[in-house]
């Protein structure tokens, strides 16, 4: 329990530091676009009928926001960038980013503890597994590139 609960603190401090870094860079980017040629684009009533409604019902949001992938730091940026205010994020902050801190420590160590056994038992086994996981992730890749590069004219029907 003592290396969940070091793994889950150390994650904490880092989550905070990184969420709440992201956060000021939105609000320091939200600040510099509103005095650059941007400024009439962002004050037009939808914008700030927006704005308003991020710093009013974002919380929920980022501190829903941990509990995914990749759109975490999307969201603590918005946040920044749309001012919210800090007693409105602070507490999402604080309490999205304990969840995702104990789904790490808890889930991580888990995961790393049954690949320490997999490889010290059955070492054939674990350098299969990633050697199939690793194919897997290149093959995903692979077709998403594929995918992208092809003209969007190839992916039409032909009515000839």
């Amino acid at each position: 329990m003592d290396k969940v609960a070091l793994t889950a603190g150390a994650l904490y401090a880092i989550i905070l530091l990184r969420a709440g870094g992201t956060f000021a860079v939105g609000w320091l980017a939200g600040a510099g676009a509103r005095r650059s040629r941007f400024a009439g684009r962002i004050s037009s009533a939808k914008f700030l009928r927006a704005e308003r409604a991020i710093q009013r019902w974002g919380a929920p949001v980022v501190a829903v926001s941990f509990l995914t992938v990749g759109f975490q730091t999307a969201a603590n940026f918005l946040a920044g960038s749309m001012r919210m205010p800090l007693p409105r994020y602070l507490p999402a902050l604080f309490v999205g980013g304990a969840a995702w801190a104990l789904i790490y420590a808890t889930a991580g160590l888990g995961v790393l503890e049954v690949l320490g056994r997999l490889f010290a038992e059955r070492t054939a086994l674990g350098v299969s597994a990633v050697a199939v996981l690793l194919l897997a992730v290149c093959g995903v890749v692979v077709y998403r590139r594929r995918r992208s590069a092809e003209p969007a004219d190839a992916t039409a029907p032909d009515h000839s």
